[in-house]
């Protein structure tokens, strides 16, 4: 335990500190809410930052975001640097978007100022983009990035996300490099930066970084030009499998009050779609979310407005073909489906992907040979054989799509990028085509509604097709649970518990037994013989993939677990899945699986 109040005094010190987070720090009185904001660094990993907002090390600020600006700078200087093995004769550069969240346009300049006093040139988008026109930013200039954003976060949170130079967020190895030059900076001693006056406004302080220029007159800040943004929504169109019928179709489309307005409109209007119905209070940038706390289009209370309207639509006898959600970095998508009459049911984030990866492989023309798909080791197992009855080979990655991401760079470099015909991952992320290396919400809604197009043609629905998937490859049951441990106390509690599951793992989960348990941070893979019982075999398999806080136990009769910390938030999140011959026997093995792992993980 540290000396926070020391820390709080320090703070307090600084004669620039800003007023708005004196004031927030003068008004704490309990130790634990001083605790909270300084019992550690908020933490850096392959996804960045991410943290509530406020003053303290544990918390997003303009500091917070300095410093780890300066990281990544020495960092990229180390690489590519003058006098770096990477120097190519000019400065190392940076591209910078930012989303809707409160304090998002403040820190994407307070980065760009940081990177170009340190010689880093920074190209900053005009105005909020989603998280993949930034992947997009990176590879079209060949430089590193950052996007300011808490993804789906709850709207007292922002973030930090880092991209290298092929548009991916950070391998384990860099982030880990990151985080040395990180360690080694005080956060208000130790950064450079071009603009330190919070007397300003943000739009002088930015007037004033635009006009700074290096040695040889070339300016250290650039705005990027609408020619990239037009050559990134190209891109997404270039992906569409060229269904015609779209203009039959009818879609009701909330942007969670994020950045997806824009690309997802005109990316709809440009396939052919001319029957869009906006969730009006959560059509523009809301940094509050005033209408979704959690804008999260993973779950359902995200959707209720939209839902709501095409309730109002369907009395109005207008009723829609389809809802969709994009979170506030629109990376991730949400959709609904009206099936039968004016009912409309959630598909999953499994059950996006099935469908997407499905409609993909039917209508891809031509396919290229050695057609490659990839989804992370969490998502359904059912896109195996789904994937494998089209002839499309299966790679498994880490949880994070940096992996898919990482996957597809490898191809391109020896020559086989047009392998890769489509990636995702269970928590609403998509990607189809190598034009980025991160999900993408843009891309996702254009294929979701050339699926719906084309089934709709039919005569039938996405659910339709869901159900012939079901009946003919089984009923692939996923469910997600979550563990909070807030805190400092919480955040040892959680290292304790994976310690214990580690020393002694479960042998038998809802009267399955346990057959095989893997520890992705050992890399190894144990199985449990059948004629021993619940004796471990002294022979491991080796798990090939980077090491990982992951531990997963596969159960008899195709049913599995899988336990990971957040890389983002204090809660570990565990990961279920059960195939049963129907929906409800399926079900039924879930809920016997949650109930004996709420007793041994609840905090």
């Amino acid at each position: 335990m540290g000396n926070f109040r020391a820390l709080l005094q320090e703070w307090l010190n600084q004669p620039h500190l800003d007023e708005a987070l004196r004031e927030e720090l003068l008004a704490l009185t309990g130790e634990k809410e001083i605790e909270d904001r300084f019992y550690r660094d908020l933490e850096f990993g392959t996804g960045g930052l991410r943290g509530l907002l406020g003053p303290g090390t544990n918390r997003m600020n303009i500091y917070t975001v300095r410093r780890t600006s300066q990281g990544f700078a020495d960092y990229i200087n180390a690489h590519y640097g003058k006098g770096s093995e990477g120097y190519k004769g000019r400065n190392p550069a940076i591209a910078i978007a930012y989303d809707s969240r409160k304090n998002s346009r403040l820190f994407a300049l307070e980065a760009a100022c940081v990177f170009a006093a340190n010689e880093i040139k920074a190209y900053i988008y005009p105005e909020l983009m989603p998280t993949p026109a930034l992947s997009f930013a990176v590879r079209h200039y060949g430089c590193g990035g950052v996007m300011i954003t808490a993804s789906h976060n709850p709207a007292q949170y922002n973030g930090y996300k880092v991209y290298n130079e092929e548009g991916c967020q950070l391998t384990l190895e860099a982030a880990e490099e990151v985080l040395n030059f990180i360690n080694e900076i005080h956060i208000f001693e130790d950064v450079k930066t071009i603009s330190t006056d919070l007397d300003l406004t943000l739009e002088e302080r930015l007037a004033m970084a635009l006009a700074l220029s290096d040695d040889s007159g070339v300016p250290l800040i650039e705005v990027i030009p609408d020619a990239v943004i037009q050559a990134y929504m190209d891109a997404v169109y270039g992906e569409r499998m060229g269904v015609t019928g779209c203009d039959a179709l009818s879609v009701v489309y909330t942007p969670l009050n994020g950045t997806g307005y824009k690309p997802v409109t005109a990316i709809l209007k440009r396939i052919g779609v001319k029957k869009v119905a906006l969730v009006e209070e959560q059509q523009y940038p809301d940094e509050t979310f005033r209408t979704c706390p959690y804008p999260n289009p993973e779950k359902m209370e995200a959707l209720a407005l939209g839902l709501g309207l095409c309730k109002r639509l369907g009395e109005e006898g207008e009723a829609p073909d389809l809802l969709i959600a994009t979170d506030p970095d629109c990376d991730r998508i949400g959709v609904a489906v009206r099936h039968y009459r004016e009912d409309f049911m959630r598909l999953s984030g499994n059950e996006i992907g099935i469908l997407l990866l499905d409609f993909i492989c039917q209508r891809k023309a031509p396919m290229p040979e050695n057609p490659l798909f990839i989804k992370t080791i969490v998502s359904s197992s059912m896109a195996e054989p789904v994937a494998k009855a089209y002839g499309v080979e299966v790679q498994n990655v880490l949880t994070g799509f940096k992996f898919i991401g990482e996957q597809i760079g490898f191809m391109e470099k020896v020559g086989m990028g047009k392998r890769f015909i489509f990636g995702f991952e269970e928590s609403c992320g998509y990607l189809a085509g190598t034009y980025v290396r991160d999900k993408d919400g843009v891309v996702a809604a254009m294929l979701l509604c050339e699926a719906a197009a084309y089934y709709k043609a039919m005569g039938k629905t996405l659910v339709d097709r869901l159900t012939e998937l079901y009946d003919q490859y089984g009923y692939y049951i996923n469910d997600l649970m979550e563990f909070e441990f807030p805190g400092a106390v919480g955040m040892q509690k959680m290292t304790e518990l994976l310690a214990a599951l580690r020393a002694e793992a479960p042998l038998e989960i809802a009267g399955k037994k346990v057959i095989q348990i893997a520890d992705y941070l050992l890399s190894k893979r144990r199985i449990v013989p059948e004629e021993n019982g619940c004796v471990l075999s002294p022979e491991t398999l080796p798990i090939s993939l980077p090491k990982s806080d992951v531990l997963e136990y596969v159960l008899e009769g195709d049913s599995n677990v899988i336990i990971r910390p957040s890389g983002t938030e204090p809660k570990l999140k565990v990961y279920l899945s059960a195939k049963g011959e129907t929906k409800t026997a399926g079900l039924e093995i879930i809920e016997a699986i949650k109930r004996d792992l709420d007793a041994l993980l609840r905090p």
